[in-house]
């Protein structure tokens, strides 16, 4: 167990601080508790992971689902705090996951549960189906026209909250009636189907590992049973990776400004060399490179933190 902190370093700092913070007080923070149980998967396909939990005491304000994709990257999945569950797209078949559970409270994460699957394997050949489904449906539902009224339930507009060079926040309403669940559909960057269940309670969802600059589509269906029984969609483009690209780009943009005047600036071409990782703790990352050729007047580390926020940090040269 004292490993799993260095997985992911920066959110399970905080998790060891804030535990003494709310036992201490003892006398008040009680009637303020909040407890996560225990972390469950519930299905599992060759490139997706649904995942349970309970809050059996206390709530939180929202949750951040963590772990590392198959090219070892960490991956923050921000979810809100009336869900009990979670399906993560976009995972390779075949593959051991290991999850992490935050629960979230005035920004601070108070409660931490972990888990660990094997996707399916092979392709996730089913994945197609639930875009069929839809068509087949609504004539089952549109029939009995009669009974359903009674128990109409409306989706509102699938809005865009929020969108990065690789995901998409979605926010929707249920102005009548009420869903037992819902279901995101929509093309990867390869063009391959992707379906993401959603709780009932559920009114956002954000859609993580996305390709920068695409164009998506989702449709979100509203479920009661197995019946789908409403539609909304919306079209959304991804950010450029302008953020995270700045420091690959500096050099391309310097290097014709330095070869125009080639016989002056050839002897100073500046070359950065390969950026490594000298040490590691749960809460920092020290970074070393070298500069083999030329000089640089200064330089800018650019990374995203736990909550998915670019953060640029300027280094003298």
């Amino acid at each position: 167990a004292a490993e799993e902190p260095e997985e992911l370093p920066l959110p399970s700092e905080e998790p060891q601080h804030e535990k003494p913070q709310t036992e201490a007080p003892t006398s008040e923070a009680p009637p303020a508790r909040a407890v996560l149980g225990e972390l469950r998967v519930s299905s599992v396909t060759p490139s997706s992971v649904q995942l349970h939990w309970s809050v059996p005491e206390g709530s939180f304000d929202s949750f951040t689902l963590q772990f590392r994709d198959a090219q070892g990257q960490p991956q923050a999945l921000p979810i809100d705090g009336g869900s009990r569950s979670v399906t993560v797209p976009g995972l390779s078949p075949s593959q051991r996951y290991r999850f992490h559970l935050y629960g979230l409270r005035g920004g601070k994460r108070i409660g931490r549960v972990s888990t660990d699957t094997v996707t399916g394997e092979g392709q996730a050949s089913e994945e197609p189906l639930p875009s069929v489904q839809p068509q087949q449906e609504k004539p089952k539902t549109e029939s009995p026209a009669s009974e359903a009224l009674p128990a109409r339930a409306v989706l509102g507009e699938l809005r865009v909250s929020s969108v990065t060079p690789s995901s998409v926040q979605l926010h929707w309403s249920v102005p009548e009636g009420s869903f037992d669940s819902f279901l995101l559909q929509y093309r990867d960057a390869q063009g391959q189907p992707q379906a993401l269940p959603i709780d009932g309670g559920s009114r956002s969802v954000t859609v993580p590992g996305l390709s920068p600059s695409q164009r998506y589509r989702f449709h979100l269906y509203g479920l009661r049973g197995r019946k789908k029984i409403d539609h909304v969609s919306t079209e959304v483009m991804t950010e450029e990776p302008e953020e995270l690209l700045l420091p690959s780009e500096e050099p391309q943009h310097e290097k014709p400004q330095t070869e125009a005047p080639t016989s002056e600036a050839t002897p100073a071409r500046p070359v950065l060399e390969e950026l490594r990782v000298s040490s590691v703790t749960p809460s920092s990352v020290q970074l070393h490179w070298s500069v083999p050729e030329g000089s640089f007047d200064s330089f800018t580390l650019q990374f995203r933190d736990a909550q998915g926020q670019p953060q640029a940090l300027p280094i003298d040269g």
